[in-house]
C-alpha cells in the first residue's frame, strides 16, 4: 500500500472557525416549520445553489443505512415532501422501514437542519399534481430510467429515452407506475448554527403528545 499520510494530515488539517452568527432559545419559532421556513428564506436570499437539497437516508431490512441527495418540493404543518421513483433502493427502503431522516447542508450560511421521520406515500392526485408541472424532459425521462436498477450503458438509457420521446409526443405524459412521491411527517428537527471554538448551537424540537418541545444539545 501507498503512504497516504500526506493526504490524511491535510485532510485533517482543514479547519474552519465559524462566526456567522448564533442561535438562542429565544430565536426559535413555536413550531419547527415554521423555524425552518425561516432559515429557508435566508437560504434563498443568500442565493445559495440549490437550496432545497437534501439528503435523506434510509436503512434496509439488513439494518444498512444509505444516504442520497433528493430536493425538497414542498414543506406544510404536517410536513416535508419529495417525490422520486417508488421502485428505487430508497423506495423499496421506505416501504419495508419508514423511518427515515433528512439533512439540509447549508454549508455557506454555517448551519444545517436535521430532520427524524416517518415517510408516508402521497396520495395520487398530489403526484399526479407535480408530475404535471415537470418539464417535458423529466417526464419522459421518469419512464426511461427505473432508477436504481442496472442498466447496460449509457446507450441503453439514451434508447430507453428516445422510445419513450416517440411513445409520447405530446405534452400529454401520463405518470410512470413507479413513479410517486413522499411526506416525511417530522418527530424531531434539530437546528444547527456554527459557533466559534466548536461550541455549536444545536436547539432540537421534539413532538410530544400532540404540541412541540424544545431542548438544547451539547454539540
Amino acid at each position: 500500500m501507498g503512504d497516504n499520510t500526506h493526504d490524511d494530515a491535510a485532510i485533517a488539517d482543514l479547519r474552519h472557525e465559524y462566526a456567522a452568527g448564533g442561535l438562542d432559545e429565544g430565536d426559535l419559532a413555536p413550531d419547527p416549520v415554521t423555524m425552518f421556513r425561516r432559515w429557508f428564506e435566508d437560504v434563498r436570499a443568500a442565493n445559495l445553489h440549490e437550496p432545497n437539497a437534501m439528503v435523506i437516508s434510509t436503512v434496509s431490512a439488513e439494518g444498512r443505512p444509505s444516504s442520497r441527495m433528493v430536493l425538497l418540493k414542498g414543506v406544510a404543518e404536517d410536513g416535508f415532501r419529495f417525490f422520486t421513483n417508488t421502485r428505487s433502493r430508497k423506495g423499496a427502503e421506505l416501504a419495508a422501514n419508514p423511518a427515515c431522516s433528512l439533512l439540509f447542508p447549508w454549508h455557506l450560511l454555517e448551519r444545517q437542519v436535521r430532520v427524524d421521520g416517518v415517510a408516508e406515500p402521497l396520495p395520487d392526485a398530489d403526484v399526479r399534481a407535480y408530475f404535471d408541472s415537470r418539464p417535458r424532459g423529466s417526464r419522459i425521462g421518469a419512464w426511461a430510467s427505473h432508477q436504481s436498477h442496472p442498466v447496460a450503458d449509457r446507450g441503453a438509457l439514451d434508447a430507453a429515452y428516445a422510445e419513450a420521446d416517440a411513445r409520447f409526443p405530446g405534452e400529454d405524459v401520463p405518470v410512470p407506475e413507479e413513479w410517486g412521491g413522499y411526506l416525511v411527517r417530522p418527530e424531531t428537527v434539530e437546528f444547527w448554527q456554527g459557533r466559534t471554538s466548536r461550541l455549536h448551537d444545536r436547539l432540537v424540537y421534539r413532538r410530544a403528545a400532540g404540541s412541540w418541545e424544545t431542548e438544547r444539545l451539547a454539540p
